[in-house]
Protein backbone atom coordinates (compact mmCIF):
# COMPACT_ATOMS: atom_id res chain seq x y z
CA UNK A 1 0.00 0.00 0.00
CA UNK A 2 1.43 3.37 -1.02
CA UNK A 3 2.12 5.76 1.81
CA UNK A 4 0.81 9.30 1.98
CA UNK A 5 2.84 12.46 2.62
CA UNK A 6 1.79 16.05 3.22
CA UNK A 7 3.91 18.67 1.47
CA UNK A 8 3.81 22.14 3.02
CA UNK A 9 5.18 24.83 0.70
CA UNK A 10 6.21 27.92 2.67
CA UNK A 11 8.17 29.58 -0.13
CA UNK A 12 11.86 29.75 -0.90
CA UNK A 13 14.01 29.20 -3.96
CA UNK A 14 12.65 25.74 -4.76
CA UNK A 15 9.30 27.08 -6.00
CA UNK A 16 10.35 30.51 -7.26
CA UNK A 17 10.01 31.90 -10.77
CA UNK A 18 12.11 34.42 -12.65
CA UNK A 19 10.79 37.98 -12.53
CA UNK A 20 12.13 41.35 -13.64
CA UNK A 21 13.30 41.88 -10.04
CA UNK A 22 14.96 38.46 -9.73
CA UNK A 23 13.69 35.13 -8.43
CA UNK A 24 10.50 35.51 -6.40
CA UNK A 25 7.79 33.21 -5.01
CA UNK A 26 4.59 33.07 -7.05
CA UNK A 27 1.35 31.54 -5.87
CA UNK A 28 0.52 28.28 -7.64
CA UNK A 29 3.73 27.95 -9.62
CA UNK A 30 4.99 25.06 -7.49
CA UNK A 31 2.04 22.92 -8.60
CA UNK A 32 3.02 23.17 -12.26
CA UNK A 33 6.68 22.52 -11.50
CA UNK A 34 5.96 19.44 -9.42
CA UNK A 35 3.50 18.12 -12.02
CA UNK A 36 6.34 18.01 -14.54
CA UNK A 37 8.34 15.57 -12.38
CA UNK A 38 7.16 12.31 -13.91
CA UNK A 39 8.92 10.21 -11.26
CA UNK A 40 6.40 11.39 -8.67
CA UNK A 41 3.69 9.33 -10.35
CA UNK A 42 5.70 6.12 -9.95
CA UNK A 43 4.28 3.40 -7.73
CA UNK A 44 7.49 3.60 -5.72
CA UNK A 45 6.60 7.13 -4.65
CA UNK A 46 4.06 8.02 -1.97
CA UNK A 47 0.82 9.82 -2.67
CA UNK A 48 1.05 13.43 -1.65
CA UNK A 49 -1.12 16.43 -0.93
CA UNK A 50 0.27 19.94 -1.30
CA UNK A 51 -0.48 22.90 0.95
CA UNK A 52 0.59 26.10 -0.77
CA UNK A 53 0.95 28.94 1.74
CA UNK A 54 -0.43 32.38 0.97
CA UNK A 55 1.55 34.50 1.06
CA UNK A 56 4.63 32.56 0.06
CA UNK A 57 7.73 33.92 1.72
CA UNK A 58 11.39 34.26 1.02
CA UNK A 59 12.88 32.52 4.04
CA UNK A 60 14.55 35.73 5.22
CA UNK A 61 11.02 36.83 6.17
CA UNK A 62 10.19 33.72 8.21
CA UNK A 63 9.33 34.48 11.84
CA UNK A 64 7.75 32.88 14.90
CA UNK A 65 4.35 33.43 13.27
CA UNK A 66 5.26 31.05 10.45
CA UNK A 67 6.77 28.48 12.82
CA UNK A 68 3.52 28.43 14.76
CA UNK A 69 1.50 28.07 11.55
CA UNK A 70 3.61 25.13 10.34
CA UNK A 71 3.32 23.41 13.72
CA UNK A 72 -0.47 23.96 13.74
CA UNK A 73 -0.84 22.57 10.21
CA UNK A 74 1.16 19.46 11.11
CA UNK A 75 -0.84 18.96 14.30
CA UNK A 76 -4.17 19.23 12.48
CA UNK A 77 -3.16 16.66 9.85
CA UNK A 78 -0.88 14.50 11.95
CA UNK A 79 -2.94 11.30 11.82
CA UNK A 80 -3.77 11.61 8.11
CA UNK A 81 -0.21 11.18 6.80
CA UNK A 82 2.81 8.92 7.20
CA UNK A 83 5.15 11.89 7.12
CA UNK A 84 5.55 15.55 6.26
CA UNK A 85 7.82 17.45 3.86
CA UNK A 86 8.25 21.19 4.34
CA UNK A 87 9.55 23.17 1.36
CA UNK A 88 11.49 26.13 2.69
CA UNK A 89 14.08 28.70 1.69
CA UNK A 90 17.65 27.94 2.67
CA UNK A 91 18.56 31.18 4.49
CA UNK A 92 16.63 30.35 7.66
CA UNK A 93 16.01 26.65 7.07
CA UNK A 94 18.23 25.59 9.99
CA UNK A 95 16.38 28.00 12.31
CA UNK A 96 13.01 26.55 11.30
CA UNK A 97 14.30 22.98 11.62
CA UNK A 98 15.59 23.76 15.11
CA UNK A 99 12.39 25.55 16.15
CA UNK A 100 10.12 22.73 14.97
CA UNK A 101 12.26 20.15 16.78
CA UNK A 102 11.34 21.85 20.07
CA UNK A 103 7.74 22.58 19.10
CA UNK A 104 6.85 19.06 17.93
CA UNK A 105 7.41 17.00 21.05
CA UNK A 106 6.61 13.27 20.97
CA UNK A 107 7.01 12.74 17.22
CA UNK A 108 6.65 9.20 15.90
CA UNK A 109 6.97 10.02 12.19
CA UNK A 110 9.29 12.09 9.97
CA UNK A 111 9.07 15.82 9.40
CA UNK A 112 11.57 16.59 6.63
CA UNK A 113 12.53 20.15 5.71
CA UNK A 114 14.13 20.66 2.32
CA UNK A 115 14.56 23.19 -0.46
CA UNK A 116 17.10 23.98 -3.13
CA UNK A 117 19.74 26.37 -4.34
CA UNK A 118 18.29 26.36 -7.87
CA UNK A 119 14.51 26.58 -8.53
CA UNK A 120 12.51 23.69 -9.97
CA UNK A 121 11.69 25.88 -12.97
CA UNK A 122 15.30 25.78 -14.18
CA UNK A 123 16.43 22.95 -16.46
CA UNK A 124 19.45 22.24 -14.27
CA UNK A 125 18.53 22.21 -10.59
CA UNK A 126 19.06 20.44 -7.27
CA UNK A 127 15.40 20.83 -6.32
CA UNK A 128 14.15 17.69 -8.05
CA UNK A 129 16.47 15.25 -6.26
CA UNK A 130 16.00 16.95 -2.89
CA UNK A 131 12.22 16.75 -3.22
CA UNK A 132 12.12 13.13 -4.39
CA UNK A 133 14.47 11.92 -1.66
CA UNK A 134 12.66 13.91 1.03
CA UNK A 135 9.33 12.37 -0.01
CA UNK A 136 10.76 8.83 0.04
CA UNK A 137 12.31 9.35 3.47
CA UNK A 138 9.15 10.95 4.86
CA UNK A 139 7.06 8.03 3.62
CA UNK A 140 9.23 5.02 4.38
CA UNK A 141 11.89 5.72 6.97
CA UNK A 142 9.77 6.18 10.12
CA UNK A 143 12.44 8.50 11.50
CA UNK A 144 10.69 10.14 14.48
CA UNK A 145 12.44 13.48 14.16
CA UNK A 146 12.43 16.89 12.55
CA UNK A 147 15.15 16.58 9.91
CA UNK A 148 16.79 18.68 7.25
CA UNK A 149 17.52 17.00 3.92
CA UNK A 150 19.92 18.60 1.47
CA UNK A 151 22.60 17.48 -0.95
CA UNK A 152 22.13 13.72 -0.43
CA UNK A 153 22.30 13.88 3.36
CA UNK A 154 19.67 13.86 6.08
CA UNK A 155 20.60 15.81 9.21
CA UNK A 156 18.95 16.14 12.59
CA UNK A 157 17.21 19.48 12.20
CA UNK A 158 18.61 21.10 15.33
CA UNK A 159 22.16 20.04 14.43
CA UNK A 160 22.22 21.52 10.93
CA UNK A 161 23.68 24.81 9.81
CA UNK A 162 24.02 26.50 6.43
CA UNK A 163 27.64 26.49 5.25
CA UNK A 164 27.40 27.85 1.70
CA UNK A 165 25.32 30.44 -0.11
CA UNK A 166 26.05 29.18 -3.62
CA UNK A 167 27.17 25.53 -3.48
CA UNK A 168 24.75 22.63 -3.87
CA UNK A 169 26.14 21.10 -0.68
CA UNK A 170 24.72 23.98 1.33
CA UNK A 171 24.30 22.40 4.79
CA UNK A 172 26.32 20.42 7.26
CA UNK A 173 25.95 18.97 10.74
CA UNK A 174 29.36 19.69 12.23
CA UNK A 175 28.94 18.00 15.60
CA UNK A 176 26.61 15.10 14.79
CA UNK A 177 26.68 12.47 12.02
CA UNK A 178 24.02 12.40 9.28
CA UNK A 179 20.90 10.41 10.07
CA UNK A 180 20.85 9.09 6.50
CA UNK A 181 22.79 9.33 3.27
CA UNK A 182 21.33 8.95 -0.21
CA UNK A 183 23.73 7.12 -2.51
CA UNK A 184 22.76 4.20 -4.69
CA UNK A 185 20.40 3.42 -1.82
CA UNK A 186 19.13 5.55 1.03
CA UNK A 187 21.04 4.26 4.05
CA UNK A 188 19.54 5.10 7.46
CA UNK A 189 21.97 5.51 10.37
CA UNK A 190 19.62 3.84 12.86
CA UNK A 191 21.91 3.99 15.88
CA UNK A 192 21.88 7.80 15.76
CA UNK A 193 18.09 8.17 15.75
CA UNK A 194 16.00 9.29 18.66
CA UNK A 195 13.34 6.99 20.06
CA UNK A 196 9.77 7.27 18.84
CA UNK A 197 7.47 9.48 20.83
CA UNK A 198 4.23 8.21 22.30
CA UNK A 199 1.97 11.15 21.47
CA UNK A 200 2.45 14.42 19.64
CA UNK A 201 2.46 17.37 22.03
CA UNK A 202 2.85 20.70 20.25
CA UNK A 203 4.66 23.36 22.27
CA UNK A 204 3.83 26.73 20.80
CA UNK A 205 6.27 29.64 20.86
CA UNK A 206 5.45 33.15 21.96
CA UNK A 207 7.28 36.30 20.94
CA UNK A 208 10.35 36.76 23.12
CA UNK A 209 13.10 39.35 23.05
CA UNK A 210 16.32 37.49 22.25
CA UNK A 211 19.63 38.94 21.11
CA UNK A 212 22.66 37.34 19.43
CA UNK A 213 26.05 39.03 19.79
CA UNK A 214 29.08 37.85 17.84
CA UNK A 215 32.38 38.66 19.52
CA UNK A 216 35.25 40.06 17.43
CA UNK A 217 38.65 41.59 18.17
CA UNK A 218 38.33 45.22 19.21
CA UNK A 219 34.62 44.96 19.99
CA UNK A 220 33.27 47.99 21.85
CA UNK A 221 30.72 46.50 24.23
CA UNK A 222 29.34 49.91 25.20
CA UNK A 223 27.62 49.99 21.79
CA UNK A 224 25.41 47.14 22.96
CA UNK A 225 24.67 48.21 26.54
CA UNK A 226 21.27 49.67 25.65
CA UNK A 227 19.94 46.38 24.29
CA UNK A 228 20.08 44.83 27.76
CA UNK A 229 16.74 45.85 29.20
CA UNK A 230 14.37 44.11 31.58
CA UNK A 231 12.43 42.94 28.49
CA UNK A 232 15.40 40.97 27.09
CA UNK A 233 14.71 37.33 27.84
CA UNK A 234 17.94 35.85 26.55
CA UNK A 235 21.19 36.69 24.85
CA UNK A 236 23.46 34.34 22.92
CA UNK A 237 27.14 35.23 22.81
CA UNK A 238 29.08 33.78 19.88
CA UNK A 239 32.41 33.60 21.69
CA UNK A 240 35.90 32.56 20.65
CA UNK A 241 36.97 28.93 21.00
CA UNK A 242 35.60 27.18 24.07
CA UNK A 243 33.87 30.34 25.28
CA UNK A 244 36.53 33.01 25.58
CA UNK A 245 35.63 36.68 25.44
CA UNK A 246 37.66 39.92 25.83
CA UNK A 247 37.10 41.45 29.25
CA UNK A 248 36.17 45.11 29.57
CA UNK A 249 34.33 47.36 32.00
CA UNK A 250 31.44 47.74 29.57
CA UNK A 251 31.12 43.95 29.19
CA UNK A 252 31.03 43.57 32.97
CA UNK A 253 28.27 46.21 33.12
CA UNK A 254 26.31 44.31 30.45
CA UNK A 255 26.66 41.01 32.30
CA UNK A 256 25.70 42.50 35.65
CA UNK A 257 22.71 44.25 34.14
CA UNK A 258 21.59 41.05 32.39
CA UNK A 259 21.94 39.06 35.61
CA UNK A 260 19.94 41.66 37.53
CA UNK A 261 17.19 41.72 34.88
CA UNK A 262 16.88 37.94 34.77
CA UNK A 263 18.21 37.69 31.22
CA UNK A 264 19.51 34.21 30.36
CA UNK A 265 23.05 34.38 28.97
CA UNK A 266 24.07 31.48 26.71
CA UNK A 267 27.57 31.10 25.32
CA UNK A 268 28.13 29.32 21.99
CA UNK A 269 31.29 29.02 19.94
CA UNK A 270 32.10 30.68 16.63
CA UNK A 271 33.93 27.49 15.62
CA UNK A 272 32.11 25.22 13.20
CA UNK A 273 33.06 22.20 15.30
CA UNK A 274 33.66 21.68 18.97
CA UNK A 275 32.06 22.60 22.25
CA UNK A 276 31.92 25.49 24.72
CA UNK A 277 32.99 25.06 28.31
CA UNK A 278 33.13 28.42 30.03
CA UNK A 279 35.56 28.59 32.92
CA UNK A 280 38.20 26.48 31.17
CA UNK A 281 40.25 29.64 30.54
CA UNK A 282 40.52 32.80 32.61
CA UNK A 283 39.21 34.70 29.57
CA UNK A 284 35.73 33.34 30.31
CA UNK A 285 35.77 33.72 34.09
CA UNK A 286 33.56 36.83 34.05
CA UNK A 287 30.90 34.82 32.19
CA UNK A 288 30.88 32.18 34.91
CA UNK A 289 30.65 34.84 37.60
CA UNK A 290 27.64 36.42 35.88
CA UNK A 291 25.70 33.17 35.81
CA UNK A 292 26.10 32.52 32.07
CA UNK A 293 25.63 28.95 30.83
CA UNK A 294 27.53 26.96 28.23
CA UNK A 295 25.78 26.12 24.98
CA UNK A 296 28.20 23.22 24.59
CA UNK A 297 28.12 22.02 20.97
CA UNK A 298 24.75 23.54 20.04
CA UNK A 299 24.54 25.56 16.87
CA UNK A 300 23.54 29.18 17.31
CA UNK A 301 20.32 28.33 15.45
CA UNK A 302 19.50 25.62 18.00
CA UNK A 303 20.41 27.87 20.94
CA UNK A 304 18.10 30.64 19.70
CA UNK A 305 15.24 28.20 19.07
CA UNK A 306 15.73 26.56 22.45
CA UNK A 307 15.61 29.93 24.20
CA UNK A 308 12.34 30.74 22.40
CA UNK A 309 10.99 27.39 23.52
CA UNK A 310 12.01 27.56 27.17
CA UNK A 311 11.08 31.21 27.66
CA UNK A 312 7.67 30.51 26.08
CA UNK A 313 6.98 27.86 28.73
CA UNK A 314 7.15 30.48 31.48
CA UNK A 315 9.84 28.69 33.47
CA UNK A 316 11.81 30.43 36.19
CA UNK A 317 15.27 31.59 35.14
CA UNK A 318 17.15 28.87 37.03
CA UNK A 319 15.10 26.16 35.32
CA UNK A 320 15.72 27.79 31.93
CA UNK A 321 19.46 27.82 32.63
CA UNK A 322 19.42 24.17 33.70
CA UNK A 323 17.43 23.04 30.66
CA UNK A 324 19.61 25.07 28.27
CA UNK A 325 22.44 22.77 29.35
CA UNK A 326 20.30 19.61 29.15
CA UNK A 327 19.77 17.58 25.98
CA UNK A 328 16.04 17.81 25.21
CA UNK A 329 15.74 16.95 21.49
CA UNK A 330 19.19 15.68 20.56
CA UNK A 331 20.47 19.24 20.12
CA UNK A 332 23.60 18.85 22.25
CA UNK A 333 26.03 16.10 23.20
Amino acid sequence: MRKKVCIIHTGGTIGMQKTAQGYAPQKGSINASIAEIKELSSEEMPYYDLIDYDPLLDSSKISIKEWVKIAHDIEERYHEYDGFVILHGTDTMAYTASALSFMLDGLDKPVIITGSQIPLCEIRNDARDNLIAALLIAAESQIPEVCLYFGNKLFRGNRATKISSDELIAFDSPNYPPLAEAGVRIEINKKELRKKGQKLDVKMFQNQQIAVLKIFPGIQFEVFENIVTDHLGGIVFEAFGVGNIPESDSLIRILRKAEKNGTVIVVCTQCLRGSVSIGTYEASSMLVESGAVSGYDMTVEAAVAKLYYLLSQGYQIEKVKKLMQTDLRGELS
